[in-house]
Formats: structure tokens, C-alpha cells, sequence
């Protein structure tokens, strides 16, 4: 089952349910006017299975527009899950080399902060690339849409857009080349009820388009991610307490060459089979 965030006018965000139809059923009636009101429940997906749908508000999907899947929630990213990843993080500067190939291969993951619920971008608007940076790339990643008990409720789609060479230049940029206006999508929607075994079996897809043709396009699968979801839901989680829950990020398994870097006016579409589409323009910010 799929949610999202969406709204008809705007400041009017609401809570829907996809309908086979390409309509969203419209939840509020039903009490459940936040994510927090699903996502907190003790049986997410067994309460949204008890509405009864029939009263329920039908919206075509064509006549709202949909929210990033996220209200108070913080968002964070693990890195260097994949191996492509840590190849090419590796890549990015000699300095950086034995750092990422150690924690590929340590028991501790790496963890670091991607964006407050208000700065992330929803599909259809733009992401950013740094005016200060010569090369940019987006990140596909499967994102785990965490409770504030650290359970893993659902699934979303996430960019985590990335300064390539102000990360290589030196390990302490990572935040700047990691966290500014525009560098974290996500959405549109929450795949509920999917447990991890079938997740890994969901394939994610890149494809960028500049000027209506495609410059890029790599795809690999869920399944390559090396540590166990549960697993990196509980490192985030130690001494820590997220009383709105959290988005994690999963990591990239799909890095463009190293000649490529985005321009303003390009198209960003990652697909993940068991979720949908999330698609953005590029702008300099």
C-alpha cells in the first residue's frame, strides 16, 4: 500500500491513499490527518487496512499536487554501502582512499545528517547543484522511513545530490558537498507493508536527460546493499532519539562516470520498482 503527502490548494497539505485508478483516497475523514498518525501506530499498514474506504474522499491524482513524504521527520544518509560506491569514493581523491575502504568493511557505518523535513524537495520541483562546485551528481537511494521507536515502516525514494570534488578534496567538506539548498529529495510516495527480503528484490534506475535526450543512465538493485536494514536503522538510532522519526537513506549503487557532472535544466529521474518515480529539474543554487 502506498501513501503520500499532497494538497490540493496550497498550505493545505493532507494525507492519501493511492487508488488503482490513479486517484489518491483522502484520509482525513478517517482521523489520519499527519504521517505521525500512521507511521506512530503500534500496526501501521493493519490500521490503514481497518479504514473503510467506501466514505472516503477520491481525488484524481491530476488535480493535486504531491509533497515531499516528510513532516517533522529528520533525514539522514549512510554512505559507502555499496562497493560500487566505495570505488568510487575511493576515486574521488587519494586522501579519502583507505577511509572509505575501511568502512566499507568495519562493523561501524557511516552515518551523517542530510536535511531538516523543510528543506527537502518534492518530485516535479528543482534540486540543486553548488554555483562553488565543478562536479555534481545525484545519488539513487532507497530510503527507510523510520518511527520514533526505530522501526522500519515503510520505504521512499531519495536524491542525495553530492559535490563530488568538494568531498574529494578534503574528508571535512563532507557537509558542504553533502547538505545545502536543494540537495535531498525525496518522495513521492511510502511503499507500507513491504518487509526487507522483498524490498531487496526491487530494482533502482537512473536516468538524466539534458536538452530532451538522455547523458546518463545505470541502474542495480536493492539487494546489493550490504548491511542489513535493521542493521543501520539501529547504529542511527544509538544514543540517539528522533521523537518525530527519521529518514534514512541507504546509499548509492549507481555513480554516473567520472567525466559527468550535472547542468542547470537537467532532468533527474530515479525509478524504484516496488515504489514509483521521482523526478526533478536541476537549478545553481
Amino acid at each position: 500500500m502506498k501513501i503520500c503527502r499532497f494538497e490540493e490548494k496550497p498550505g493545505d497539505a493532507r494525507i492519501g491513499l493511492a487508488a488503482q485508478d490513479s486517484t489518491l483516497l483522502d484520509l482525513a475523514p478517517a482521523g489520519i490527518r499527519q504521517l505521525r498518525d500512521l507511521l506512530e501506530a503500534p500496526d501501521c499498514l493493519g490500521k490503514l487496512q481497518s479504514i473503510n474506504q467506501d466514505g472516503l474522499p477520491r481525488i484524481p491524482e491530476s488535480k493535486v499536487r504531491l509533497l515531499a513524504p516528510v513532516e517533522q521527520q529528520e533525514v539522514w544518509a549512510a554512505g559507502v554501502t555499496y562497493l560500487r560506491s566505495k570505488k568510487a569514493r575511493m576515486e574521488e581523491s587519494d586522501f579519502s582512499a583507505t577511509a572509505y575502504d575501511r568502512v566499507y568493511d568495519a562493523e561501524r557505518p557511516e552515518l551523517f545528517f542530510k536535511s531538516l523535513a523543510e528543506k527537502v524537495v518534492p518530485s516535479g520541483s528543482p534540486v540543486g547543484i553548488r554555483r562553488d562546485a565543478k562536479w555534481s551528481v545525484p545519488e539513487p537511494e532507497l530510503a527507510l522511513v523510520l518511527n520514533s521507536r526505530g522501526k522500519v515502516v515503510g520505504y521512499t525514494i531519495g536524491n542525495d545530490m553530492s559535490s563530488r570534488d568538494i568531498e574529494g578534496e578534503n574528508l571535512l567538506y563532507l557537509p558542504q558537498a553533502k547538505i545545502y539548498q536543494g540537495s535531498c529529495a525525496l518522495g513521492p510516495w511510502i511503499q507500507l507493508g513491504t518487509p526487507e527480503a522483498a524490498a531487496r528484490g526491487w530494482e533502482i534506475r537512473l536516468d538524466i536527460h539534458r536538452r530532451a535526450r538522455s547523458v546518463f543512465s545505470g541502474e542495480t538493485s536493492v539487494g546489493q546493499i550490504k548491511r542489513s536494514f535493521e542493521e543501520l536503522a539501529g547504529f542511527l538510532f544509538r544514543s540517539q532519539t528522533f521523537p518525530n522519526g527519521a529518514v534514512l537513506l541507504t546509499g548509492t549503487g549507481v555513480v554516473p562516470p567520472d567525466g559527468f557532472t550535472l547542468q542547470e535544466h537537467d532532468i533527474i529521474q530515479i525509478e524504484i520498482s516496488g515504489i514509483g518515480l521521482l523526478s526533478n529539474p536541476v537549478m545553481v543554487v
